[in-house]
């Protein structure tokens, strides 16, 4: 199954020049756990809600003052569009990462896939597998 039709494509974004505290405040707004950071719709960088604490809470740093530039994750693990299932999934356990950006051909966000849409996924399979094996089940005499 390609990654494609697994991924949100409705994305929570932001620029480098964003307050970290209108980036908490769109994670709280969104109900999400992270905001990708984009630079003409090409992802730069990933902020999330544990680099907020890890970078400003726990640093008891000023926040007034800092943008996502200084608090995303650089360093940013993307996928194709078509790349598969299993692909995501390595990519994700290989680099330790719960969110994995998505992009098209020309290296643009086009959707976000999370370790949570995975688990989620895998649950329905479950349940649909475990559908069949009832309904196929013989009935036991008491």
């Amino acid at each position: 199954m390609p990654v494609d039709d697994l991924a949100r494509s409705d994305v929570v974004t932001a620029t480098e020049e964003t307050p970290v505290s209108e980036l908490g405040q769109t994670m709280a707004d969104e109900t999400v756990g992270s905001v990708v950071i984009v630079d003409d719709e090409m992802p730069v960088g990933i902020v999330t809600d544990r680099d907020l604490a890890l970078r400003c809470v726990a640093e008891e740093s000023e926040m007034s003052d800092k943008t996502a530039e200084n608090v995303m994750t650089e360093d940013l693990e993307t996928i194709d569009r078509t790349a598969g299932f299993y692909e995501a999934v390595d990519r994700m356990s290989d680099n330790g990462i719960r969110r994995l950006p998505v992009t098209d051909d020309s290296g643009e966000l086009v959707g976000i896939l999370t370790s949570d849409d995975l688990t989620t996924l895998l649950a329905d399979e479950q349940q649909g597998l475990s559908s069949v094996i009832e309904a196929q089940r013989a009935p036991y005499d008491e």
